[in-house]
């Protein structure tokens, strides 16, 4: 595995790299904490009455841009997620939240302390600001590797050119775990009662899968999606394993536990007596 250390470095090399850690970045004029019900837009006023199941310290100041708010993991399945996934294999040490949004995953990930490095991807300036104000709020701000770019053309130079990354942000695929919330969109999403996820916009499920498949992998989609084409992706003698997560009693979303192409286990999800 390259090394991780970023001391005694020159500029030059600094600025070689085509993706780096980012500092710490302001809040601005888009990253709004609402408080009057008055000052919601009229197609954010049914979330911003979930304010509470969606980040419980909402009133501490947390801060999303409009367009988060449609995609922000609610924090019970956030948790739930995060305690599951401590007990997958012990040699899995780092987790890339590939579309970090406002921090819904990110932050549970990191409270776990399950994980030697939380990399958070985002590759919208203001979105990424608001994670780290809200990262900042759950205390965790520090323990999350923050990355503002395209999480496509990290994972694609992490694999066939980690040079070209910040050390920091250099990673081992046998000890990596992606997780990836992708924003939801695309033909039938709200309406068809079997989502086709080769329709989901912006990426469908074979450009996520073809981005993570190196690496075990889980997918946060739509409680509605088809479960055919989640099998259809796995190689003979891989399962992936699929867990529908609920609030109150109703379905939110599906998480789908997907190994490595290369792993030497049918799954990753569930592990016993091995690790």
């Amino acid at each position: 595995m390259p090394s991780t250390t970023g001391n005694n470095l020159s500029n030059g090399d600094k600025q070689k790299y085509k993706f780096k850690p980012a500092q710490h970045l302001p809040l601005t004029e888009k990253c709004q904490h609402y408080t009057n019900r008055a000052d919601v837009p009229l197609e954010l006023q049914k979330y911003w009455a979930q304010r509470y199941t969606i980040f419980s310290s909402y009133d501490d100041g947390v801060a999303m841009t409009d367009d988060a708010w449609f995609g922000v993991t609610p924090e019970p399945v956030a948790l739930q997620i995060a305690w599951e996934m401590n007990d997958i294999s012990k040699e899995k040490t780092t987790i890339i939240d590939i579309f970090a949004g406002a921090g819904g995953n990110s932050i549970p990930f990191a409270l776990s302390e399950r994980w030697s490095r939380v990399i958070s991807i985002e590759k919208d300036r203001d979105t990424l600001a608001c994670a780290q104000n809200n990262a900042s709020i759950y205390g965790v701000t520090d323990q999350i590797t923050w990355v503002l770019g395209d999480s496509f053309k990290y994972l694609s130079l992490a694999l066939t050119n980690p040079a070209s990354l910040d050390p920091s942000l250099r990673i081992d695929p046998e000890t990596t775990v992606i997780f990836a919330s992708p924003p939801w969109g695309g033909p039938g999403y709200t309406t068809d009662e079997v989502f086709n996820l080769h329709e989901m916009e912006p990426y469908n499920l074979s450009q996520l899968h073809e981005a993570c498949k190196a690496m075990d992998h889980a997918l946060f989609l739509p409680r509605s999606s088809d479960l055919r084409q989640i099998a259809k992706l796995m190689p003979a003698g891989k399962k992936a394993e699929v867990v529908q997560y609920c609030v109150e009693g109703a379905s939110k979303a599906m998480v789908a536990y997907i190994p490595a192409e290369s792993s030497s286990k049918a799954t990753f999800y569930y592990h016993t007596g091995d690790d």
